[in-house]
């Protein structure tokens, strides 16, 4: 398929994981990719890409400043003529401290790029989409944003936002041609998680990782990046201010003692 051919498009936090992944789906369905991060593997990103035969360009920027997010628009512009489509995917975890943990410098960084960052992303996006005749943004969110036990506070507060952020962003854009959806992946092998999944194999668990939720495994970057891709192209073009769960079911049941499979 080619669902994106010709389009220009940006992917915030993209020299890893989840980022990664979509930056090269959208590249091999042929958009124009401006993958974006303030870490110097995101030229890995880019070279990936390359090889592919993809169009992409890299730029080192911070998601949670509004200058480089600004300048990364602009950068769009000038590279590819116009912007149809924003991933702010960019995030941090900060740990996972207690409330009584976690400082006010904590949360200041976390919610900075975690929620603040997409605000700047849509402010500097939209306008321009619509001056192009519309386009979509999906903004990452996660299941720690629905409710407890997935996240450190600031984490989860944070993410909880970004679900507000793009229902009231979508309705704010009402009648322009930009539609504004979220992400709330699970658990998902990525950077942010390794500790989990390394914890996991000093203890000889890994089997255990994901038995919460009823498709009992972890998530991979890339599946995640096949939601995103579906929320940004036509195919989702009625779905609008909507925060899809991607997450193998985990948050569709209240903490329970799973049965044992039958057979």
């Amino acid at each position: 398929m080619n669902r994106f051919t010709g389009k220009s498009i940006i992917v915030t936090g993209a020299a890893s994981g989840i980022g990664r992944a979509s930056a090269i789906l959208f590249a091999a369905e042929g958009g124009r990719v401006l993958a974006a991060d303030r870490s110097p593997q995101i030229h890995e990103t880019i070279e990936t890409i390359r090889k592919s035969g993809g169009v992409a360009h890299g730029m080192e920027m911070d998601a949670g400043h509004e200058a480089d997010v600004r300048k990364m628009v602009a950068e769009a512009l000038r590279l590819h003529g116009g912007l149809d489509v924003l991933f702010a995917n960019a995030g941090i975890s900060g740990g996972m401290p207690s409330l009584f943990e976690q400082t006010e410098a904590d949360w200041k960084a976390v919610l900075q790029v975690n929620l603040i960052g997409p605000m700047l992303a849509i402010q500097a996006a939209a306008p321009e989409m619509i001056r192009g005749g519309g386009g979509a943004i999906v903004c990452t969110a996660s299941v720690a944003g629905l409710r407890s036990g997935a996240g450190s506070p600031a984490y989860s507060a944070s993410k909880a936002g970004v679900i507000s952020l793009v229902s009231l962003a979508a309705n704010q854009l009402a009648g322009t041609g930009v539609r504004v959806n979220g992400i709330c992946p699970g658990l998902i092998e990525t950077g942010m998680t390794r500790e989990i999944f390394t914890r996991a194999a000093e203890r000889g668990t890994t089997d255990r990782i994901g038995q919460l939720n009823p498709t009992r495994r972890s998530g991979v970057p890339e599946e995640i990046a096949r939601a995103a891709l579906f929320l940004a192209s036509s195919d989702a073009s009625y779905i609008n201010g909507h925060a899809l769960v991607v997450d193998g079911g985990l948050s569709s049941s209240l903490p329970i003692v799973p049965p044992k499979p039958r057979g």
